[in-house]
């Protein structure tokens, strides 16, 4: 198992249940968008800090770039999460609009952010962390 194999497998999870989070609300089911939803930031929220706590500071450590790859991720991190908060507010409002707008950003910022993470930051982060168990330790917070 390569060390960010845990992650590539959550950004899945993380797209699957944005999809039903997206889907509920859609369709005005706000009782289930909210839970969908808390599931999808609660989750978001353990990738985010999964990476900023364990594999992005290994990174750095490793290869001496403190403000490389790593520090633009973590500025999408924070946009994403204000998205988060968005859509929250939309959501506890029950505005469609606003809701679907701000899923709209999100799923593009997203998409746009784990490509750059599996075809640039991953590999090399698998390249230099192979072995040192961050994979385990990545594997165990997120399942």
């Amino acid at each position: 198992m390569s060390t960010t194999a845990p992650l590539q497998k959550h950004h899945k999870l993380c797209d699957e249940l944005f999809a039903g989070a997206e889907e509920a609300c859609a369709k005005g089911d706000w009782a289930q968008g909210a839970r969908s939803f808390a599931r999808l930031r609660e989750q978001l929220e353990a990738h985010f800090v999964s990476e900023e706590e364990l594999l992005f500071p290994a990174f750095e450590d490793a290869t001496g770039m403190a403000s490389g790859p790593t520090e633009v991720m973590r500025g999408e991190h924070a946009q994403m999460r204000e998205l988060l908060e968005q859509m929250a507010g939309a959501l506890a409002a029950q505005d469609d609009d606003a809701f679907g707008g701000s899923a709209e950003t999100l799923l593009i910022l997203m998409q746009q952010h784990n490509v750059k993470e599996e075809n640039i930051l991953y590999p090399m982060c698998d390249n230099v962390l192979g072995g040192t168990g961050i994979g385990a330790d990545l594997q165990a917070r997120l399942g």
